[in-house]
């Protein structure tokens, strides 16, 4: 009980954070000038998502018994315009009816547009594109002040086979599908701000259209790639006592230090569950947005939260919230997971010296196995003496 007041007290106080304007007072406007109708400064504050008091609006619903007689001039207009009805939809006034058929048709005016638009064009955007900046400004600066992480005592000039064909296409169907989502993710997301002015509107047009495309398309690779290295790698990446030790001294990555491994470290299980987590995380959200009418999964989501948790999210979403909220998740994981990749891409790369063979050909050097991952070295070459010998 306590824990549920607790979480409700912090969800509060963040909403009041975050939303400050819940708390404030709608100030008095002097709408004598425009008749009592709606100010520049209403519409401002509107945007702003400030409070305004809106009943110069709620309460101008138009009367039907004010209409002008059925034989006289403008008789057949009745007592309510289209404003009159449609601030009366808004202000749930009436109980209207459409001949339109269809998913979310009945959902005639949805206010939650601008909250998400400019959560998408502030937050999300700034703090996502400045992490991917952070990441590569300090993988640049560790790589000049720590240098490559070279094999000791120069390569063995002996290869021994790290992952199969079958491995390494997996690896890099996932790789490769997702370099290509998050290019075209970042032109959906950002091109408008960063490209528009480089290469102008139209050209802009055809290459968003494009992205979007590929970007729906390619998904199923990404999604395909998943399963598959899911499948082949989880029994390697199980947590076990071994990966603390090599925690404690950072994998040898800021000092000379090897510390023994199987066949995947401490570090390559963190990228491996990370990868997982967050990419099944990103398919469910991506999958939602492809079909919105089939597959929401916030509202249901929402309600379990409240239930354990002892929250107050919102349970009653129209699908266009449903929408908002899956697009404004599929960004984040989609961020954290790129910052993620991009420090594994340097690592399997530039980072470390002959590490790239393992997913280049399959087959790495001797001395680069036994300092990385010796215990995985000992167990191949006990399987190879057996066959040897029967």
């Amino acid at each position: 009980m306590k824990s549920k007041l607790f979480s409700a007290a912090v969800f509060a106080l963040a909403t009041l954070y975050f939303t400050p304007v819940w708390a404030q007072e709608a100030p008095a406007v002097d709408r004598t000038a425009t008749g009592g109708a709606q100010t520049l400064e209403d519409i401002m504050r509107r945007q702003e998502q400030l409070k305004i008091d809106d009943s110069f609006r709620s309460e101008n619903l138009g009367n039907p018994a004010n209409a002008a007689p059925i034989g006289g001039q403008l008789g057949t207009l009745g007592g309510r315009s289209d404003s009159d009805i449609y601030r009366a939809i808004r202000y749930n006034s009436i109980d209207p009816s459409t001949q339109v058929r269809g998913p979310a048709a009945d959902v005639l005016i949805q206010d939650e547009g601008i909250a998400w638009y400019k959560l998408r064009e502030g937050p999300v955007i700034t703090y996502g594109g400045g992490a991917l900046l952070a990441i590569i400004a300090l993988l640049a600066v560790f790589y000049f002040v720590r240098g490559r992480i070279k094999i000791e005592g120069g390569p063995a000039g002996t290869k021994i086979e790290r992952f199969k064909a079958i491995e390494r296409f997996g690896h890099w169907l996932l790789a490769g599908s997702f370099i290509a989502l998050g290019l075209t993710g970042l032109t959906t997301l950002m091109g408008r701000s960063f490209l528009i002015p480089v290469m102008g509107p139209e050209a802009f047009a055809t290459l968003a259209a494009g992205s979007k495309w590929l970007h729906n398309n390619i998904a199923w690779a990404f999604m395909l790639g998943l399963v598959l290295t899911f499948f082949m790698w989880v029994a390697h990446n199980i947590p076990s006592k071994l990966d603390w030790q090599w925690i404690k001294v950072g994998g040898g990555i800021f000092t000379s230090a090897h510390p023994s491994a199987k066949k995947f470290n401490a570090g390559q299980k963190i990228v491996f569950w990370t990868v997982m987590v967050l990419g099944f995380s990103v398919s469910l959200s991506g999958l939602s947005l492809l079909f919105p009418f089939q597959m929401p999964m916030f509202a249901e989501t929402f309600s379990a939260m409240n239930s354990v948790l002892g929250t107050g999210f919102p349970t009653d979403l129209t699908p266009h919230e449903e929408m908002q909220y899956a697009n404004i998740w599929h960004s984040i994981m989609a961020f954290v997971l790129m910052v993620a990749i991009i420090a594994h891409i340097y690592i399997g790369s530039v980072g470390m010296e002959g590490a790239f063979d393992a997913m280049g050909n399959g087959k790495v050097d001797l001395e680069w196995a036994r300092q990385h991952h010796d215990l995985w070295v000992a167990e191949v070459e006990a399987k190879q003496g057996k066959g040897e010998s029967s």
